[in-house]
């Protein structure tokens, strides 16, 4: 196993509900309510749930660009939430983020030259700035896009190619870890093919690891080895993604995986649906004890009173994390993913 690059534990982000005239804190949103994982070098660990669920917060937190109301965060044995604002400039080096919208994440005054360079203005010490240039064009041409539209805008650009612009953002500090938050969501799934194999390509030859978000479970499937499943703030299931794929043991899980397109009508009619009853809870006022049991067929007594840790459960045959009482694993049929229309 390769060594440990980010080690999240216990992570949590409550935000104020804030009413009346003197905006006093009447309750609280619990956006991230305990998430534990650990990212390997050069790994992608794919986070994946319903819009809601707190997976982009998540992400943002992991960045430090959101405060954590309690958790810790340890990066390469450093301790991020500890950090001063000059110490967390340096670590940023080593851990960058791609945004999910390319048309808003990037300056529209700015030339993709100077959008891309922006990271050697912060850290000036990395590129020598007569070389700053022949820098970003390699970086474009790194991504696939032609390094003499350096002096072009975004709006001359595609959302594809704007992605591509991020991408060539996030890397251009040589990070060891990358957090792409819904990077592929807002493009063409033709396009999101392309992008995802970029990324993939990318890792190989830099050796990144990704902490890649979405809520597609074709594209986190293709591109991830770990697959992380988050539900109303906390993680439901977390394992190898060929195991959480085809043996879930948590009900939510098993409940996305029923509700992913069969595109074979032969295999169409062969897997069970589950259709889950009742709408998602608050996260201002989340259920007690387990709290996907309002939604889940299996719930007992002793989910309504008792919060199922996230711990090793299976049939001994796959067997991973999983937050459920009474998991069991479950066989899926196997649809189509994002590889088999990739080109």
């Amino acid at each position: 196993m390769a060594e440990v690059v980010l080690e999240a534990r216990d992570i949590v982000k409550h935000y104020p509900i804030k009413t009346g005239v003197l905006r006093r804190t009447t309750g609280w949103v619990k956006a991230v309510d305990g998430v534990s994982f650990d990212l390997h070098k050069g790994e992608t660990l794919g986070i994946v749930g319903e819009s809601g669920c707190g997976k982009s917060t998540l992400g943002r937190m992991l960045m430090r660009l959101e405060e954590p109301t309690s958790g810790s965060l340890q990066f390469d044995g450093v301790d991020m939430y500890a950090q001063s604002t000059s110490d967390m400039r340096r670590l940023r080096r080593d851990i960058q983020i791609v945004f999910q919208d390319p048309y808003t994440s990037l300056n529209p005054r700015k030339t993709v030259g100077d959008i891309v360079g922006e990271p050697f203005d912060i850290h000036p010490d990395v590129v020598p700035k007569q070389g700053r240039r022949q820098r970003v064009q390699e970086l474009l041409d790194l991504v696939g896009l032609n390094p003499e539209h350096i002096n072009r805008y975004p709006h001359q650009f595609s959302g594809g190619q704007r992605q591509r612009i991020g991408i060539a953002r996030g890397i251009a500090l040589n990070p060891k870890v990358l957090i792409c938050d819904e990077p592929v969501s807002a493009l063409d799934v033709s396009v999101q093919a392309q992008v995802v194999n970029l990324m993939e390509k990318l890792q190989d030859e830099l050796g990144l690891a990704y902490v890649f978000i979405a809520h597609d479970l074709s594209v986190v499937r293709h591109i991830s080895d770990r697959v992380g499943v988050m539900y109303l703030g906390k993680l439901a299931e977390l394992g190898e993604e060929d195991e959480v794929y085809t043996r879930p043991t948590h009900p939510y899980t098993q409940a996305l995986l029923s509700a992913v397109p069969v595109p074979d009508p032969v295999l169409r009619g062969k897997r069970e649906q589950i259709v889950l009853e009742g709408d998602v809870p608050s996260p201002a006022n989340p259920p007690t004890g387990c709290r996907f049991h309002t939604r889940c067929w299996k719930a007992q007594d002793r989910c309504t009173t008792e919060e199922p840790g996230l711990t090793m459960r299976g049939d001994g045959v796959a067997e991973h994390l999983s937050a459920c009482h009474f998991a069991e694993a479950r066989a899926v049929v196997e649809t189509t993913d994002m590889s088999d229309h990739s080109g």
